[in-house]
């Protein structure tokens, strides 16, 4: 089996998989061994439930829902128009509308209709191919994914919910559609899965080869069910750079996008989905799968969950949606339930209390009625119901979590969790596809997300942030003062169509310069030492920018604004330093410093004294304080924007919030400037009042080092940025590199390494003024002590950003 380039392996060695595709592979040869009932069973199990789950009275409203729908759409097919199948929804030219048209098929079948409607749906199936689906020629326009997994999906559910009437009513329709099927999978090799596919990894290679299981199982064609397992368990291994999960947590599609809450959670599902379709049966893989998913859930799910909330920096277009944040965890505590019962005892009892955690702090718990499988909504209502499963968060309440690999950091304490998104040239500035996320120029840019406990995250963040909060003002941003056009405003089209230049809907071009364009900077990282954590960034402009002259005439593009930024992630204090601020083009530039909504009815309160604002609300409080010579400007403004300003399929609904806006402007001077500011989440006015002795010292704030001292809590940060030595403190430290030092009262330190730029091989610190020796260090530092310094050298090479500790002691 080839592993293709995503065989980077570090959790799940390739021998392992191998191993488990093996068995299958004799399974599927081995006399009279023929599993693909169990899997179809299954599968019709997971869809519609069993008598015992169906009997349960928590199971009830979904059936109901169920059948709700179908009857729905059985009456809308009655009003139909030529050239449609359902109302509004006419075919021909319109991939959304026909891959809708197939899914309300399949939401009629799911109900288990009688055998007059079962025909009335494999007729309207048939009529579907012989129209609009079956010849090639016409097919594939728009939306790639509408034809290698979307129609796919539903058609696969929907020939086996209806198999039985199939086999009667129309029995060549099946092997029809699965011609047709592999004809679509035009990313593939052969009509089937190709690991050497950018359109084939990731979650989108879990969706197909599911499919392609289900298939296999349909006809009875165990090759095909072997090969797609052996596909699909690639996805399951730690990679090294591209799509999936990295070591550090990051999970990546698209090559580029950080993603965990949204492809990362459609992965998620159909993994679990995997362990289910193929219990007991020959197909099962031998390596244990449960153990590597429950992984993903504690180290790159749970962190970026805040109370039931699934945080903005992992969901790239998704923001522009409504129905996410507390829909988006919905979906993740299902999978957890469903994990549950196919992995250890003491595994299953992290889950569970895990998922009772979540329904018992989340302002809006996940509603089963939302699940997929009736059998899950069973197995939650036993989750809650057990007294013996005690609520438990999978994070610790103290925890900082580096992602790295995709350019994000959480930082969590008892009462918030502040999230940052930065961008490189490995990863995106943004995402935007589809008239989705119209607005996103600067997401990548330091923006960042201070949740609070005990707030309603709609009423601060998820569509409606995006909807009234200006692009050029999102919290943590520095940003040209200059209006941009949207891609449908400047093209008159979802994208840049021009076919000659290589610009198609899917092509790589649309990829690199318009749907989610890497930066051009290098350095974007950070190191944590337990809780405490450091970031960092320099600011440049997109691909797209960079590649002017090598782009037509008519491409538009914008350039960005230069900064070095750091971020200093303590207890108490996010310390956040800016420097070397300008604008090679010469145009005034702003900082947001922060950015809160509320409802006008629920009005913001300011309070200002020597050196600080605090900021309360309905049910938040935030202190500022201003370090240096910052002396930003607070703005208090009633908004009223469509939510169809953000994506182009939301309903046009006006939203009003009142915003908080704390700004620091920069005129255009010869010289570039700086600031340097403290969030205080949660912090009263008296705490505030109390800084006129700060703990807090900043060391320096220059485009080559920037560095800040907490002396409450013994730790000195630094985050370098050019070549060459830089002091700070004790430290001198060589070159580029994000360190964080802590000294304890017994006199033992604590130092923690790491490169930002991720293409150092090795980074070398020494501690003046200290002669120490290495406790425990971490593979690949060395420690060397002299009578006056101790010298620490660590090897960067291939950590992709991950941090190095050592311990030290005289």
């Amino acid at each position: 089996m080839d592993f293709s380039r995503r065989a980077l392996l570090t959790t799940l060695p390739a021998s392992a998989l191998l191993a488990a595709a093996a068995p299958l592979r004799a399974a599927a040869a081995a006399p009279g061994v023929d599993d693909h009932a169990s899997i179809l069973s299954n599968t019709v199990a997971i869809l519609t439930g069993t008598p015992e789950s169906n009997a349960r009275p928590e199971v009830a409203p979904r059936l109901a829902d169920i059948a709700s729908t179908a009857r729905g759409h059985l009456t809308a097919m009655d009003r139909a128009a030529p050239g449609e199948l359902f109302p509004n929804l006419p075919l021909g030219t319109s991939d959304p509308n026909l891959n809708t048209t197939y899914r309300y098929l399949y939401e009629i079948a799911l109900a288990t209709p009688s055998p007059a409607t079962q025909r009335r749906v494999i007729d309207a199936l048939a009529w579907l191919h012989d129209t609009y689906y079956g010849d090639q020629s016409r097919g594939y326009y728009g939306n790639w994914f509408t034809w290698e997994i979307g129609i796919s999906t539903h058609v696969t559910k929907t020939l086996i919910l209806l198999r039985d009437e199939l086999a009667t009513h129309h029995p060549t329709l099946t092997g029809t559609y699965l011609a047709s099927m592999d004809a679509y999978l035009r990313n593939g090799k052969d009509g089937d899965v190709d690991l050497d596919s950018r359109f084939h990894t990731g979650a989108n290679l879990a969706d197909i080869t599911t499919n392609r299981v289900l298939q296999g199982a349909l006809t009875g064609d165990g090759a095909r069910v072997t090969k797609a397992v052996a596909d699909q368990l690639t996805v399951y291994a730690t990679v090294e750079e591209g799509d999936g999960f990295h070591a550090d947590g990051s999970f990546l599609q698209h090559e580029s996008v950080a993603y965990t809450g949204a492809y990362g959670k459609n992965l998620l599902t159909r993994a679990v989905q995997t362990l289910k379709l193929l219990h007991g049966t020959g197909f099962a893989p031998a390596t244990p799968l449960a153990p590597v998913i429950q992984g993903w859930i504690t180290h790159s799910f749970a962190p970026v969950i805040f109370e039931g909330w699934l945080m903005e920096i992992v969901k790239g277009r998704t923001v522009s949606r409504p129905q996410t944040g507390y829909a988006d965890v919905s979906t993740i505590v299902e999978a957890v339930t469903d994990l549950s019962s196919h992995t250890s005892k003491q595994d299953a009892q992290a889950l569970k209390s895990y998922a009772k955690s979540i329904a018992q702090i989340s302002p809006s718990p996940p509603d089963p009625q939302d699940f997929v499988s009736p059998l899950t909504i069973a197995a939650y209502a036993d989750i809650l119901a057990d007294p013996t499963i005690p609520a438990q968060d999978l994070v610790p309440r103290e925890h900082h979590a580096a992602f790295n690999a995709m350019d994000r950091t959480v930082h969590r304490r008892p009462g918030y969790a502040f999230a940052l998104a930065r961008s490189s040239r490995r990863i995106s500035k943004y995402e935007y596809m589809n008239g989705e996320n119209l607005t996103p120029w600067f997401q990548g840019d330091g923006a960042h997300y201070l949740y609070l406990t005990g707030q309603d995250q709609t009423e601060a963040f998820g569509i409606d942030h995006f909807t009234t909060v200006s692009p050029y003002h999102l919290a943590g941003v520095t940003a040209p003062v200059e209006p941009r056009r949207t891609i449908p405003d400047l093209y008159g089209t979802p994208w840049y169509d021009n076919p000659e230049a290589g610009f198609t809907a899917s092509s790589t071009r649309q990829n690199q310069y318009v749907y989610f364009p890497l930066a051009t900077n290098t350095h974007s990282g950070g190191a944590h030492l337990g809780p405490y954590g450091t970031s960092s960034l320099v600011l440049g402009d997109d691909a797209a920018h960079a590649a002017r002259h090598e782009l037509p005439p008519d491409f538009v593009t914008y350039a960005n604004a230069r900064a070095t930024k750091s971020w200093f992630m303590f207890d108490d204090e996010i310390v956040i330093l800016t420097a070397d601020v300008h604008d090679p083009a010469g145009r005034p530039l702003t900082t947001t410093l922060d950015t809160r909504i509320t409802d006008p009815s629920s009005p913001m309160t300011l309070e200002e004294g020597p050196g600080w604002l605090h900021c309360t609300g309905p049910d938040f409080s935030i202190g500022y304080l201003f370090l240096t010579n910052t002396t930003p400007t607070a703005h208090l403004t009633t908004v009223t924007n469509s939510r169809r300003l953000i994506r182009t399929a939301n309903p046009d609904t006006p939203i009003t919030k009142q915003i908080f806006t704390l700004l620091q402007e920069h005129p255009p001077t010869p010289h570039p400037h700086s600031l340097a500011y403290a969030l205080l989440p949660n912090a009263t006015r008296a705490q505030l009042a109390s800084y006129g002795d700060s703990p807090l010292t900043i060391l320096s704030n220059t485009p080559h080092l920037q560095a800040v001292e907490h002396r409450n809590l013994s730790l000195l940060m630094a985050n370098t940025f050019t070549p060459g030595p830089h002091q700070a403190g004790p430290l001198t430290i060589e070159g580029p590199a994000s360190v964080i030092l802590r000294t304890f009262p017994d006199g033992t330190l604590s130092l923690a390494i790491s490169d930002p730029t991720t293409k150092r091989d090795t980074i070398s610190v020494t501690l003046i003024g200290h002669s120490l020796h290495a406790t425990s260090a971490d593979e690949g530092v060395r420690v060397r002590c002299l009578p006056d310094r101790t010298h620490i050298h660590a090897i960067a090479h291939n950590l992709h950003g991950r941090t190095l500790t050592v311990r030290l002691r005289p």
